[in-house]
């Protein structure tokens, strides 16, 4: 069976590293698309997250982007917004229309230990994703945010296994679409819809064994470095109507996907964060918003899967 493309209006770019592991993607909805967030885990790396909080005065966002380089990798937001300003898209305000761009980052500056010069997202990386940028289904894999992602980390970096973009969607029995973006980055490792394990961090002998056990046992593995630092992102993007409260409520609901794909999760290594995006018409049904964050979390556990899948068969 196929897989729906995102709602129409919504475009999905990237931006990959030619000749190093890291990248950004973005996500370009059409005009007036209100968004919500949920922010989880002890690391998270993000701008312009509070002017979608429910009490802040604007109504919409204008992009989306999720991108590699960690705290420095937010600079691609300065490349996506002076795209929007080029081609009008933006908050109006008295003096003309400013981008709202929310951003988030995941942790792949290990992803080639000891590289000088360091590749990382910038303003022109974030510019290039958006002129990449189109309608139906995005790349997925080793692709923009997810091109240095790696799972399973708790025996370091060189027993992981790779992460990636994935992608997952439905439409619901009311008719709303409903699609979800994910970069799959986390500390922990990977598990299948029967709890099989997908990824997992290897052993000397290569076999995957599963982080959580491990912990349990009261095994330790070495001291954590920083470069563990890790972090799993996803977007929901709907036609459903939602006004920004609802996408807040989504977006919380909807975080309930990372949690069972990914195991342990939300550790202080990890900074995840979920978006939610509607545009459609507003309207007052809770059993609509509860319909689209039940079906937002079982994508979201779908997207995570797909990227990891996806990865591992990516050049």
């Amino acid at each position: 069976m196929s897989v729906p493309e995102p709602p129409p209006g919504f475009a999905i770019g990237h931006w990959t590293a030619a000749e190093a592991r890291t990248g950004c993607t973005v996500i370009l909805p059409p005009a007036g698309t209100r968004a919500g967030a949920d922010v989880r885990g002890g690391g998270p790396g993000t701008r312009e997250t509070d002017v979608i909080d429910p009490l802040a005065n604007p109504q919409e966002v204008t992009a989306i982007l999720f991108t590699g380089g960690s705290a420095h990798g937010l600079a691609a937001a300065d490349g996506v917004v002076r795209w929007c300003e080029e081609h009008d898209r933006g908050y109006p305000t008295p003096a003309g229309l400013v981008p709202l761009v929310p951003a988030a980052v995941i942790y792949d500056l290990n992803a080639e230990p000891g590289r000088r010069p360091p590749v990382r997202p910038g303003a022109d990386a974030g510019y290039a994703a958006c002129e990449a940028a189109r309608p139906g289904i995005p790349g997925r894999g080793s692709v923009g945010a997810g091109r240095g992602a790696a799972v399973a980390k708790a025996l370091g970096r060189d027993a992981a296994t790779p992460g990636g973009v994935g992608y997952a969607a439905t439409v619901t029995g009311a008719g709303e679409t409903v699609a979800v973006l994910a970069v799959v980055n986390a500390t922990g490792d990977i598990t299948g819809a029967g709890g099989e394990l997908l990824a997992g961090p290897r052993g000397a002998d290569g076999e995957m064994t599963r982080s959580a056990e491990m912990f349990a046992s009261g095994l330790e593995p070495p001291e954590p470095p920083p470069e563990r630092q890790s972090t799993t992102l996803a977007c929901v993007m709907t036609d459903a109507g939602l006004d920004k409260v609802g996408c807040a409520k989504v977006a919380r609901m909807a975080t309930a996907g990372v949690a069972r794909a990914v195991d342990p999760v939300f550790t202080p290594f990890d900074g995840d964060v979920v978006f939610a995006l509607s545009d459609g018409v507003p309207r007052d049904d809770p059993w609509q918003l509860i319909r689209i964050g039940t079906v937002a979390a079982s994508l979201v556990t779908a997207a995570i899967r797909d990227g990891v899948e996806r990865a591992g068969s990516s050049p």
